[in-house]
């Protein structure tokens, strides 16, 4: 398509397209007449533009998809579980192809605007008390996203992360062929219940330091791999996705479900499929 040129970098890629399709509902074709179904890879490239570029949903070029039929279907896949299931298979294809290295884990959070306020948004500490929206996250050694949970900016990460482990346990294999799993935290997480918690409820050998201590532990040997920061660097990631940089849903099952599809494409471009 000539026209499509502009937007061409913000469809979705083949690949990815080939694996989502795995994991929509079934569709039947209809006999009886009237409006025929929407195309679903442009509607697939539609959410997926809208994901990348945070615009409106209306805004949509209509060489993809008309706005309002993008929208009812992500509506309709939301509710399904659609997303979730999509990360979920990607993380099952990663793990049977490269192998999530779940020795470390790390969990940090990331706050982010949403002007539109809604389910789960809070005011922003660090934002002028501004409606925000926080994300907990966890990853495996590499920085694959393992876990998630959604809740208000002014939620502390403590109070996030039992639910973000035990979303990551439900989604991940364990660690079998290691006698111990470690889990880095930054001095955010740094108490004494925490620790407790992470070593008698989940079993892990817990690593919660100051960020001077951690840069401290770098400079001294600049071999060392990273362990706490990966995390970072995957939120840094996603933040490149306008449609998360500012949350503009007011239903929060509708923003879990962009960063369930953020996650299932950054899982499927680090193992190196994607084209």
């Amino acid at each position: 398509m000539d026209g499509a040129s502009s937007f061409d970098g913000y469809r979705m890629p083949d690949e990815l397209w080939e694996q989502l399709e795995r994991v929509l509902p079934k569709y039947s074709e209809s006999t009886k007449g009237g409006r025929p179904r929407a195309d679903l890879r442009g509607v697939a490239d539609a959410i997926f533009y809208r994901l990348r570029t945070g615009c409106l949903w209306k805004a949509i070029p209509p060489e993809l998809a008309p706005g309002s039929t993008s929208h009812q279907y992500f509506q309709e896949w939301s509710e399904a579980g659609v997303f979730d299931m999509f990360w979920q298979k990607a993380l099952a294809d990663y793990d049977d192809l490269a192998g999530l290295d779940l020795r470390w884990q790390c969990v940090d959070g990331a706050m982010t605007k949403a002007p539109l306020g809604g389910q789960k948004t809070g005011k922003n500490p660090t934002d002028r008390a501004k409606r925000g929206t926080k994300r907990s996250l966890m990853t495996d050694a590499n920085g694959i996203p393992l876990g998630l949970a959604v809740a208000g900016a002014n939620v502390h990460d403590i109070r996030l992360l039992e639910q973000t482990i035990d979303d990551a346990w439900e989604r991940s294999p364990r660690c079998e062929d290691c006698l111990n799993e470690h889990i880095a935290l930054d001095k955010g997480y740094d108490s004494k219940s925490v620790r407790e918690m992470l070593e008698t409820v989940y079993g892990y050998i817990a690593h919660i330091k100051s960020r001077g201590d951690e840069s401290k532990d770098i400079k001294r040997s600049a071999r060392k791999k990273a362990r706490r920061w990966v995390v970072e660097r995957t939120h840094g990631w996603l933040n490149r996705f306008r449609g998360i940089l500012i949350r503009w849903e007011k239903k929060v099952q509708n923003h879990i479900a962009c960063l369930h599809l953020a996650y299932a494409y950054f899982t499927y471009a680090r193992l190196g499929v994607l084209g």
